[in-house]
């Protein structure tokens, strides 16, 4: 409840600011204060050990479903666990008397919420189908060179703003993730092949960052993330049902595989990512997220039993010198980053 409080209060804040320059400027000040990132930041670092076992559920799962079926039992699960979850805080607040709000639904909203579903399937899709085709670390490290795009996008859509250290911390973390793939060059074109899917979902991944984003300025995490999961589930039943595919799991693992997709990874997970995205800019949020490989490589090490050469180890240290230099900087909130 505290979280929520929290968050009310900052989408409400932009409508209620007065126009005293002095007063402006203490909030510039108070935004920009340490103690003001504590909890999107402590939200943030829950998310990356959250969504660190997706790989691991997705995995599970497609022993038995296609990538298509394992995403679609993923956003019917998450639809449920959000919308349950979002009955029970309505009845639990005491009935006060309705203010009329000025942030009607617009057909333009409507546009963004449907081009979020179709970027979600997309990411889920190309990501859960290159799974099946290299190793869970490869493919994860690769699902997360998103920082490349979602800082290029934002520079050019959002006016996000970043100093040299985020950049270089941003260039050593891709360079660590580039040289995951040397390896695969020796392993054939299977390989290569589930690489080429898993960057293309970071592609998917980063412009979902800045959908997101976009849509904080107006929409709560739990109004942005119930409806993106239900339209990303109506957008992938004619998908498998054309494919003639297995719909639902049969077995008690896979069942709790997609459970856990849906309402960890994806009700809890990327709820969490939509809610640090009200203060850290896309771009940073997602250098961030390339802590998420490392654990999930750690996790195939162990149930998976893939192995780790030392081009892997090379690329985690890499990865990890960029993330430290991207966190520190001054890019990462959005009152630093957008003058």
């Amino acid at each position: 409840m505290l979280t929520k409080d929290l968050e009310q209060q900052q989408t409400l804040e932009p409508l209620q600011r007065p126009a005293d320059p002095q007063v402006l400027e203490y909030l510039y000040q108070k935004s920009t204060s340490p103690a003001s990132t504590v909890v999107p930041f402590a939200a943030l670092l829950a998310a990356v050990c959250i969504l660190s076992f997706s790989a691991i559920f997705t995995r599970l799962s497609e022993v038995e479903l296609t990538a298509s079926a394992t995403i679609f039992n993923r956003f019917w699960i998450a639809s449920l666990a959000l919308g349950g979850w979002s009955g029970f805080q309505q009845f639990r607040q005491p009935r006060t008397v309705t203010v009329p709000s000025s942030k009607s639904l617009q057909m333009r909203d409507l546009a963004w919420f449907l081009c979020l579903g179709i970027l979600i399937y997309g990411r889920a899709g190309s990501w859960a189908w290159s799974l099946t085709q290299t190793s869970v670390a490869n493919s994860n490290l690769l699902h997360n060179m998103t920082p490349l795009f979602a800082t290029l996008g934002g520079w050019l859509f959002l006016g996000h703003r970043f100093n040299r250290q985020f950049l270089l911390g941003m260039g050593l973390a891709i360079t660590g993730v580039l040289i995951i793939g040397i390896g695969d060059c020796q392993v054939g074109s299977s390989g290569l092949i589930g690489d080429g899917a898993a960057l293309l979902s970071a592609v998917f991944y980063a412009a979902n960052f800045l959908v997101i984003e976009k849509l904080r300025v107006k929409f709560s995490t739990q109004t942005i993330m119930l409806s993106s999961c239900v339209v990303t589930g109506l957008l992938t039943v004619p998908i498998v049902l054309l494919g003639g595919n297995q719909l639902f799991p049969t077995s008690i693992t896979v069942w709790l595989a997609v459970i856990a997709l849906g309402v960890i990874s994806q009700g809890v997970g990327q709820s969490l990512l939509a809610y640090c995205l009200k203060q850290f800019t896309s771009g940073f949020v997602s250098v961030f997220m390339l802590m998420e490989p490392l654990i999930t490589a750690i996790l195939a090490w162990r149930i998976f039993a893939e192995q780790l050469n030392w081009l892997n180890w090379i690329a985690f240290f890499i990865v990890l010198s960029g993330l430290y230099l991207a966190t520190i900087s001054k890019g990462s909130t959005k009152s630093s980053s957008m003058h």
